[in-house]
């Protein structure tokens, strides 16, 4: 197979970019490392937001420990039912995830129910552990999608854009070549490249677009919950966009839409409505509060005056 990877118009050659390293005759898929640092990473900096908001870092180690496990779970079922065609005559081949096949959705569909469950066991506020930990998943999500780089999948239709990214033909699955793929096929030195949109890297910038926001507006939330509700929304509105370049998309059985623009569409609308709703219902409690307050006051008032 030939390892080259080169995004032509940035000027950019790489001869050999390999899917795995061999450690004593055993290879471990770059795939599986990335993903393990993307993790390290997010638990890290939801443990360092912990500390800043003064709660109990070792809280958010005891989660992760259950939200990584229960989240590649999610990952791989979610995958596995809207792809099922490719599992369905050789059943095992489901427990082999060093090739790929993780939907991020099925991983933060389970981790969540994973730290709700969490929180009400530990008797913590799931909304405040959500806020916290989708800090570090999104920085998780950012890192982990160049596993999809070494892997050569999740990539787009044909470009010739600035960011165009070359890819030989004998490296990527053949179901996710297109006719208009084909019809663009580029030979260098006797080895035939398609050439893509790198949607993984898209995706990886928008994610650190979104972390970004989170850290900026984290301390003007004004509902526990909030910030999560923004990760969303944030991460939705980008998915939706960057899921219709995708040339290896998991359709909705029967009707053959695109599962994950559908569910980031209705993720996007009920996140937008819910940051409304809170915000609203924030605003109404505050000024209860100042209400009460103030009829407190004069009260006092009186009473002094009687006196």
């Amino acid at each position: 197979m030939t390892e080259a990877i080169s995004f032509p118009h940035l000027g950019i050659h790489l001869k050999h970019v390999g899917k795995a390293i061999s450690i004593f005759g055993f290879d471990i898929a770059y795939y599986g490392i990335i993903i393990g640092v993307g993790i390290l990473i997010g638990i890290f900096l939801a443990a360092a937001e912990a500390k800043r908001t003064r709660q109990n870092p070792e809280d958010y180690l005891d989660l992760a420990i259950f939200a990584v496990i229960f989240s590649i779970i999610g990952a791989r079922i979610y995958y596995v039912i809207f792809a099922w065609d490719m599992y369905k005559d050789d059943l095992l081949s489901i427990f082999n995830i060093r090739q790929g096949g993780l939907a991020i959705y099925g991983g933060i569909i389970a981790g969540a129910i994973t730290l709700v469950i969490f929180a009400k066991v530990k008797n913590l506020s799931w909304p405040l552990l959500l806020d916290t930990a989708c800090i570090g998943l999104i920085a998780g999500q950012m890192i982990g999608r160049w596993g999809n780089f070494f892997n050569r999948e999740a990539f787009g239709e044909y470009t010739d854009s600035l960011f165009a990214m070359r890819l030989p033909i004998d490296a990527v699955r053949i179901s996710d070549i297109t006719d208009r793929m084909r019809n663009h096929i580029e030979t260098v030195d006797g080895v035939r490249y398609i050439q893509v949109h790198p949607t993984f890297l898209y995706e990886s910038i928008w994610c650190l677009l979104v972390l970004i926001v989170l850290l900026l507006y984290r301390s003007h939330k004004k509902f526990d919950g909030e910030l999560f509700l923004i990760y969303l929304c944030g991460y939705g509105a980008g998915r939706l966009w960057i899921e219709g370049l995708r040339t290896d998309q998991l359709l909705i059985p029967g009707l053959k839409w695109p599962v994950s623009q559908v569910l980031s569409g209705i993720v996007v609308v009920a996140a937008v409505l819910l940051i409304i709703y809170n915000r609203g219902e924030s605003d109404r409690n505050r000024m209860r509060r100042m209400r009460a307050k103030e009829a407190r006051r004069r009260s006092a008032d009186r009473n002094m005056f009687h006196k």
